[in-house]
C-alpha cells in the first residue's frame, strides 16, 4: 500500500477518533486499533506483531487526546477529581498488569468477554435512562480504587482506554449524571493509558520487525499522524457533548457501545 494512502487513512481515523473521544469520554482505541492492524497487515507484517503494535500505538495516542478532552470537560465543571485521583492511580497499576499479561491470554476469549459485557451495559444504560444533572453520586475511595484497577487491566489487555466501560459503570453503579461521567472518564483514562503504554514500550524493546522510529510497541510516525488530529478534535467533541441533553447523550453513547460490542463479536 502506498504511504500516502496509509497516511490519509490514519488522518481520517484521527479526526473521527478525536471527536468520539471528547464526545463520549472514551479513548478512541476501538477505531484506531483495527485501522492500524489492517494497515500493518496489508503491508505484510505478521498479525501478532501488528496487533501488539496497534494496541501500543493506540494507547500512546489516547494519552494526549484525553488530556485535551479532560481539560475541556474540566473547564465546564464536569470532572470529579475526588474520584479521578484514586481511580487513576489504581488504573496505572492495572494498566501495567494488563499490558504485561496481554501476550498470555487468547485474544478471542478477551474479545468475547469484552463484547458481551459491553452489550449488557448498553442495555442497562437505556433501561435506566434518565436526565439528572444533580443526581446523588455514590462511591467510596475503595470502590474507586477497585474500578480504576479493573479499567486499567482492561486497557492493557485490549489496547482500549476503557472509557466504554467506565462511563456506564459511573452512570449505572455510582449514579453519575452522563456529562459528569464522560468528563471524569476522560481524566481517568490519562492514567490507565499511561500505565498500559509503559508495559507495551517495555515489552516491545528489541523485538524484531518493528517499523523504523518505534519505541517498543509504539510506532512514532503513526502516533504523530493520529495525535495531530485527535488532540484538537477532542475539544470539538467536548463542545458537542455539552450541547446535548443528558438523555440524548446517554442514548447516543449506548448506541456506540452496541456498535463496539457487535464489531468485537464479528472480529472474533
Amino acid at each position: 500500500m502506498y504511504p500516502l494512502i496509509q497516511y490519509a487513512c490514519l488522518f481520517v481515523t484521527g479526526i473521527v477518533s478525536g471527536t468520539v473521544s471528547g464526545l463520549f469520554g472514551v479513548g478512541g482505541g476501538s477505531l484506531m486499533t483495527p485501522v492500524q492492524f489492517w494497515l500493518y497487515t496489508a503491508g505484510g507484517m505478521d498479525s501478532t506483531l501488528a496487533t501488539r503494535l496497534a494496541f501500543g500505538t493506540s494507547l500512546a495516542v489516547i494519552i494526549p487526546t484525553m488530556v485535551s478532552g479532560a481539560l475541556g470537560h474540566h473547564r465546564r465543571g464536569a470532572v470529579d477529581w475526588k474520584a479521578t485521583v484514586p481511580m487513576g492511580c489504581a488504573a496505572i497499576f492495572g494498566g501495567l498488569a494488563g499490558g504485561m499479561a496481554a501476550s498470555h491470554i487468547p485474544g478471542s476469549v478477551l474479545r468475547l468477554f469484552f463484547a458481551v459485557f459491553i452489550l449488557i451495559m448498553a442495555v442497562r444504560m437505556v433501561w435506566q435512562l434518565r436526565e439528572c444533572p444533580a443526581c446523588e453520586i455514590r462511591g467510596s475511595t475503595v470502590q474507586y480504587l477497585c474500578i480504576g484497577f479493573f479499567i486499567g487491566i482492561l486497557s492493557g489487555l485490549t489496547g482500549l482506554g476503557g472509557g466504554a466501560l467506565l462511563v456506564p459503570i459511573l452512570v449505572i453503579l455510582l449514579g453519575y449524571p452522563i456529562h459528569r461521567a464522560v468528563g471524569t472518564s476522560s481524566a481517568c483514562l490519562i492514567f490507565s493509558a499511561t500505565g498500559a503504554v509503559t508495559a507495551y514500550v517495555i515489552n516491545g524493546i528489541g523485538v524484531a520487525g518493528l517499523p523504523p522510529y518505534s519505541i517498543g510497541y509504539v510506532d512514532l510516525v503513526t502516533f504523530a499522524i493520529l495525535a495531530v488530529t485527535t488532540i484538537p478534535l477532542a475539544r470539538f467533541g467536548v463542545r458537542c457533548a455539552h450541547s446535548c441533553s443528558g438523555q440524548n447523550l446517554q442514548i447516543i453513547f449506548a448506541g456506540l457501545m452496541v456498535l463496539i460490542g457487535v464489531l468485537m463479536l464479528v472480529s472474533g
